[in-house]
């Protein structure tokens, strides 16, 4: 796993398959997004090297009911007493009561697809809390929790406004370029989730696959959303 400064309070995780971030509040932390399930040993290790306690994780909140971005959340959470959230739609996803849906691939997106079955089935995970949109989490100076669908029906980004930062979770990816993201439910719905979060007009963006933008982000999030 590598560690990435984005921002002094933000940290990248990058895994063999998706990423994770961290936020950083004083000694109190917020995950977004925690990994697949053998990932919680690592992350751990990297919030010890950045010289903080695992144990300042407070909440963990999952952008979307996908294995590669819940599958650590309650290793992490039962260590550390954090809370996980999640949209109401995607929360029996990731409490394993529902199957997690298919995605209408396209024909390029077939052995992208494949690879990422590798990714070790996630367990079951409680979700202590349910957002559904329009919500303000006691992080980053007010984060607010945006609706997202289209990935999945229950996809979340989270914006902080106050510093700019936009988590997008897999509505946006930057590999290569900045684009849509791959394997999604319904492209339409999720192409026009893109052009509301490109509006926010963000200064910093953390995609769910890929790097961050840090550069340019709000021309290129817009860019790339006229074109989805």
């Amino acid at each position: 796993m590598d560690l990435v400064e984005v921002l002094p309070r933000l940290h990248m995780f990058r895994f063999r398959v998706g990423q994770a971030y961290l936020w950083r509040d004083g000694t109190e932390l917020t995950l977004i997004d925690a990994g697949d399930i053998d990932a919680a040993a690592a992350i751990e290790d990297a919030i010890r090297t950045l010289g903080l306690d695992p144990a300042g994780i407070r909440r963990i909140v999952i952008t979307h009911g996908h294995r590669d971005h819940y599958g650590a959340a309650q290793e992490l959470a039962d260590r550390h007493g954090a809370e996980i959230i999640a949209h109401a739609l995607d929360a029996p996803v990731v409490r394993g009561e529902r199957p997690v849906p298919e995605p209408d691939l396209l024909d390029w997106e077939l052995p992208l697809w494949e690879h990422g079955l590798t990714v070790p089935e996630a367990p079951p995970t409680r979700v202590d809390r349910e957002v559904t949109g329009g919500e303000v989490l006691p992080f980053g100076d007010g984060a607010r929790v945006v609706h997202a669908p289209g990935h999945t029906a229950g996809s979340i980004a989270i914006h902080l406004p106050r510093h700019g930062v936009l988590f997008t979770g897999d509505t946006v990816a930057s590999v290569e370029r900045v684009m849509l993201g791959v394997f999604n439910v319904d492209r339409a719905e999720a192409a026009a989730t893109f052009r509301r979060l490109a509006a926010l007009a963000p200064r910093t963006v953390c995609v769910g696959h890929g790097d961050p933008l840090t550069e340019n982000a709000a021309a290129a999030m817009e860019a790339a959303a006229n074109a989805a």
